[in-house]
């Protein structure tokens, strides 16, 4: 019985934020494109301030915003009024968050703003309040019951802050064409940064790419295989482009008394599969697993430039 009651807790409580995210959409107009234009403008960062769990949520929304490409930061209210004020300056906007919009620790930094004409962008649920009179835009939350069944614990308010300030730094992500570049590197780190780790990343290029040319006899072409530690060596052209692979594979396959005097180009494995250096890592992976091969050669105008071996997307963690 208690399983059941907990099950149908659970669901009133996402069932209830649900309605709200999509009212809150719905109500959502000139006012956000007004905040978006505002912070977008700054040449500074967006200080994003809060408390109590609108202090939670201000925080996860100014490190959203930063991974996105807007610098921003989180600045708690009370501790403005003793000295961080100073992190402040004109150059930057301040989202205020307050679930009644009267929060008292929050008036210093109010004041603040705009004693020194920093625009100010105000969430809140209430309309009239004292936050959303002295912000230059103000996002109002739509009415909406909090979860628990006291209507006290913040819950269904909180919700719609965190994904309005999603929305916000969506919008200015989209805005700037922040690209995939772009978030890799502000994500260096973690799965995040893995997950976005592109061939030219875990390439071996320069002296390390394992080439030979055409007319070169298998006995060279098998040191230079074990000297670079690949388990391959591409075959060029002799415009230098890449004409061939040849791997572990294609010896066994041409096992004979004679492989030793043959030339490159009778043993490789003609128009081998090729990928760019600005290739998804992971993306390079899923296409060797779908070839059943080990090792991709990286090419511009068909000019090998790197060579990625499964072993090294291991490593990585790209898998």
């Amino acid at each position: 019985m208690t399983t059941v009651s907990d099950i149908a807790s659970a669901r009133r409580v996402l069932k209830t934020a649900a309605e709200a995210l999509v009212a809150l959409a719905d109500s959502l107009g000139a006012d956000f494109a007004r905040a978006v234009e505002t912070l977008a403008a700054v040449p500074g960062r967006v200080v994003v301030t809060g408390m109590g769990k609108s202090g939670h949520v201000a925080r996860k929304i100014a490190a959203t915003l930063a991974s996105t490409g807007q610098p921003a930061f989180f600045v708690h209210p009370a501790e403005a009024s003793h000295g961080d004020l100073g992190m402040v300056t004109p150059g930057d906007a301040v989202v205020a968050l307050s679930n009644s919009g009267e929060t008292p620790e929050l008036s210093d930094i109010v004041a603040y703003s705009r004693r020194f004409a920093i625009p100010l962008v105000a969430i809140t649920m209430r309309a009239n309040s004292s936050l959303a009179q002295a912000a230059d835009v103000t996002l109002v939350l739509v009415p909406a019951a909090e979860a628990c069944p006291m209507g006290l614990a913040p819950t269904t308010s909180t919700t719609m802050m965190m994904a309005l300030g999603d929305a916000l730094a969506v919008a200015m992500l989209e805005r700037k064409d922040f690209s995939v570049a772009d978030f890799k590197a502000l994500h260096p780190g973690g799965q995040l940064g893995r997950r976005l780790l592109k061939v030219g990343d875990l390439m071996h290029g320069g002296d390390a790419l394992p080439t030979v040319r055409r007319d070169l006899v298998m006995a060279e072409v098998l040191l230079v295989m074990t000297a670079k530690s690949l388990g391959c060596a591409g075959v060029l052209s002799d415009e230098g482009r890449l004409e061939g692979i040849i791997t572990d594979g294609d010896l066994r396959r041409n096992m004979r008394p004679d492989l030793l005097s043959l030339p490159a180009c009778e043993v490789m494995t003609r128009t081998p599969k090729t990928v760019r250096p600005n290739l998804l890592a992971a993306e390079a992976v899923r296409i060797m697993n779908a070839k059943g091969i080990t090792s991709l050669f990286a090419v511009e105008d068909d000019i090998p430039v790197g060579v990625l071996h499964v072993h090294d997307c291991l490593r990585a963690g790209v898998a």
